[in-house]
């Protein structure tokens, strides 16, 4: 399409479009591509958007100071690629479901306090001298050594009690028994 065509009511009509693209297009496109980094679906979106404006403003299609339109749509190309990048750097990037199917998932509150509930309830299934093991090294954090002093017994005692406390726990709490290894 040249500076001449005609117009019809004053917008661009189907078939005038259809020139536009046919003889544009292509040149559109490859400006776009680069513009866009070689993404070939931005680059269509943005050629669609650019001869979007041309319909738009029929009054530069049809202006007599120049041969062609292809500057003025290379010009608006352009720009909606400037606008486009820009937009795309003022919001945060964009997160696919790849990403989201590799990411850690933290449980919520409601799941470890079941969980706490659970593991209170099995602790009270294990014998006295079991549980008293099991509370000083690994609920209050002592060593083998302060908590053979405390209950005063040998640190073999308190290593094989506090292993067959695990052993008894796992039994009883079978779908926790991978977070207790």
């Amino acid at each position: 399409m040249t500076a001449g065509t005609t117009l019809t009511n004053g917008t661009t009509a189907e078939h005038e479009l259809a020139v536009l693209q046919r003889e544009h297009g292509r040149p559109l496109f490859a400006l776009l591509v680069r513009l866009c980094d070689g993404d070939r679906q931005r680059a269509e979106d943005l050629v669609q958007e650019t001869l979007v404006r041309a319909w738009q403003h029929p009054e530069a299609l049809r202006a007599e100071n120049f041969d062609s339109v292809r500057p003025w749509l290379l010009t608006v190309a352009r720009r909606l690629a400037i606008d486009a990048r820009r937009a795309r750097q003022a919001r945060p990037a964009e997160v696919g479901d790849a990403v989201l199917e590799n990411a850690r998932v933290i449980s919520d509150h409601a799941e470890r306090a079941a969980a706490t509930l659970d593991v209170r309830e099995a602790v009270k299934t294990l014998t006295p001298e079991h549980r008293e093991v099991l509370v000083l090294v690994y609920f209050q954090g002592a060593s083998v050594a302060e908590a053979a002093t405390a209950l005063g017994i040998p640190p073999g005692t308190v290593k094989s009690r506090a292993y067959y406390a695990l052993r008894a726990l796992r039994r009883v709490l079978p779908g926790y028994a991978s977070d207790m290894r």
